[in-house]
């Protein structure tokens, strides 16, 4: 084998550019982000170690834990093949090299990890005629895969909370059991697969984003951060993934992994993607994905780079946890113009916090303000002593004994507006209304569990001013800093400040109000479009 021939492995075009996606939770990742990552890294490698070349270096290994395509170990394969030219000029002897004590990876699946070895062996089997390397005996080399099952407890698995009624279906089913999260130690089990003197020097890959067990979109619980805390208990010195950015406010079970990461000032870089589409074309996945790089010999603040389609990359060094906030803000902006909100509200103070009798999220109901459920329709025709119920769809009534939460909203004026924010299908475009259109909606009403209640207002006018207030492009701004997905729960109205309810408000007596430069109203008004709002419900 030439170095030619090497080389004109990659062809053109490079298949693993063309390859479909499984699904939505297993994603191959595209060469050219792959190559970014590894770009990232090999920069961190050359800071912390006098600007040597990473790739120049015949000791460090590399784990995928997660592999599916392999483009991840076939790249790093490619660069070591080219920085240790000089160190091992013979060819074969440097391929051996780097396949057999460098790149190793674990498959999520028996079709993947073929995938991974025909992607870096050029062989769907190791040690094949047509494999690019002669140093191993064994089929698999140093891409494993094994059927793994869930370790099942009163009807959940132990190990990622499975549900055992949706996966335990037989050995003809893939379990969904990914091998490098289903074990009680981690470095043990690296240790009987690839050796007892095994540590890893680079942790990278793009694991499964959540379990396929019954859920769907927003709903399905995530697994992502599994493989990120089980890759970190490795001790890895570099450890970089690529997940969805869901994790910086909110998703299901993600409480302790958001403040460990938080908290955790060796993750020194995050690229932050605000449309998934412009990383992963043609995958629904709402509010866009990250990739990190986490740096266990250097602590300090982190770099956040923010990007969206053909918009200028937004830059900046800072903490990943401000004082007083749990949640990551995601715009570098967003930051300095929440300090202009909670200063002037509270006056100066080193938390980004906003006192609780302030908060406009102390106007806002839970799910299901009324008892009702999204699927409450209400009666057709109206008797004496019924309510107007606004629920999905339109309108109906209800006997006001059947409302069981939230009676101190109905005999007052109030808003509504729904609970999930409109949907542009699976992508995430800007500028976004961020929030369902709400609506004045007057006593003797009540809603479903579509909606958010909003009040209670003791006039028509308050309720008025009150609608103004959300309609403006500056309110939305400050719930989008605490938004995750299409739910809009109380909890993303903690950054916005209660108002006089007495004056309609405009979003140039808020960027007065709260001192915004030119640049960060350009900011907010590219982010957040124009909402229309009257008194009719304008649920799209």
């Amino acid at each position: 084998m030439s170095e030619a021939e090497f080389a004109l492995r990659g062809r053109n075009p490079d298949v693993l550019s063309c390859i479909a996606n499984l699904s939505n939770d297993e994603v191959f990742t595209p060469p050219e982000f792959a190559n970014r990552m590894l770009d990232t890294l090999a920069n961190a490698w050359a800071r912390d170690n006098g600007g040597a070349n990473l790739w120049a270096n015949p000791e460090t290994r590399f784990l995928d834990p997660c592999t599916k395509s392999g483009i991840f170990l076939r790249e790093i394969t490619r660069r070591l093949t080219a920085g240790l030219a000089e160190q091992i000029p013979d060819l074969q002897a440097r391929v051996d090299h780097i396949l057999t004590r460098q790149v190793y990876g674990i498959g999520i699946t028996e079709l993947t990890a073929m995938l991974a070895r025909r992607s870096v062996y050029c062989s769907r089997h190791a040690n094949g005629e047509h494999s690019v390397t002669k140093g191993f005996n064994t089929e698999a080399g140093h891409i494993w895969f094994e059927r793994v099952e869930h370790s099942w407890d009163n009807g959940k698995c132990k190990f990622c909370r499975a549900s055992q009624d949706t996966l335990d279906r037989g050995e003809d089913s893939e379990s969904h059991a990914y091998a490098f999260i289903h074990n009680d130690d981690i470095k043990a089990r690296m240790a009987e697969l690839f050796g007892d003197d095994m540590q890893f020097d680079v942790i990278i890959g793009n694991p499964p984003y959540q379990l396929d067990d019954g859920g769907h979109g927003t709903s399905a619980a995530p697994i992502y951060h599994k493989f990120v805390e089980q890759a970190k208990a490795l001790d890895p010195r570099y450890l970089s993934m690529v997940i969805p950015s869901r994790w910086f406010a909110g998703g299901k079970g993600l409480d302790e992994f958001r403040q460990s990461m938080l908290s955790d000032d060796r993750v020194r870089s995050i690229d932050d993607y605000l449309s998934a589409a412009d990383v992963f074309p043609g995958v629904g996945l709402k509010g866009g994905v990250c990739y990190f790089l986490w740096n266990r010999d250097s602590r300090g603040p982190c770099r956040v780079k923010t990007n969206f389609k053909d918009w200028p990359v937004s830059e900046a060094e800072r903490p990943l946890l401000e004082q007083g906030n749990d949640i990551f803000i995601r715009f570098n902006e967003g930051v300095s113009i929440l300090k202009k909100v909670i200063a002037h509200e509270v006056g100066e103070t080193d938390a980004l916090a906003i006192p609780p009798a302030k908060r406009f999220d102390s106007l806002v109901s839970s799910r299901k303000p009324f008892g009702f459920s999204t699927t409450f329709k209400g009666k057709q025709r109206k008797t004496a002593g019924d309510l107007l119920v606004h629920h999905n769809g339109g309108v109906g009534y209800v006997a006001r004994e059947k409302v069981e939460s939230g009676k101190h909203f109905i005999d007052s004026w109030k808003l509504f507006a729904g609970y999930a924010a409109p949907g542009t299908g699976n992508k995430d475009t800007y500028p976004h209304r961020i929030i369902s259109t709400p609506f004045v909606a007057g006593p003797e009403t009540v809603s479903s569990e579509t909606y958010l209640c909003m009040g209670p207002f003791d006039s028509k006018e308050q309720a008025e001013s009150a609608l103004s207030y959300l309609a403006c492009r500056f309110t939305r701004f400050l719930i989008l800093l605490h938004k995750s997905s299409q739910h809009v729960t109380r909890k993303v109205y903690t950054f916005v400040p209660k108002q006089d309810w007495s004056r309609t408000w405009t979003d140039q007596d808020l960027y007065e109000k709260y001192g915004l430069t030119d640049a960060e109203i350009a900011f907010v008004e590219k982010i957040v479009r124009p909402m229309p709002v009257g008194e009719a419900s304008a649920d799209e």
